[in-house]
């Protein structure tokens, strides 16, 4: 049996932009992609804590220190500069695996989205 677990977690990271004029995408600082052991491209799972909207998008990396988050495309739509966000990947494994895996869970700087 496979099961979906969480795999990545970046908690409570601000908005710092949206731009409905790109193709798509969220566009996260890449420090924070590394820590969060998530890869350019990969689905991830937006949660808006100001508004209750959840979607789904990729990842692509931001300049690094920069605490980039922007919200890329019609992406753009359902969030506002500020709101607060967690982003969240999934990974698919077998049971016995999921029991002992251990997911990146990020805690950055809530003023900046940097790394503390």
């Amino acid at each position: 049996m496979q099961v979906h677990v969480v795999k990545s977690k970046i908690h409570r990271v601000k908005v710092t932009g949206a731009d409905l004029n790109y193709i798509g995408s969220i566009t996260i600082d890449e420090d924070l992609m590394d820590a969060a052991n998530i890869i350019e491209g990969e689905k991830v799972q937006i949660v808006n804590n100001n508004n209750g909207e959840r979607l789904e998008t990729y990842a692509i990396p931001g300049p690094r220190n920069s605490g980039e988050i922007t919200l890329n495309g019609a992406a753009a739509r359902k969030v506002a500069k500020g709101d607060v966000l967690i982003l969240i990947t999934y990974a698919m494994m077998p049971i016995e695996e999921a029991k002992q895996f251990k997911p990146a869970i990020l805690f950055p700087n809530e003023e900046n989205n940097l790394l503390n």
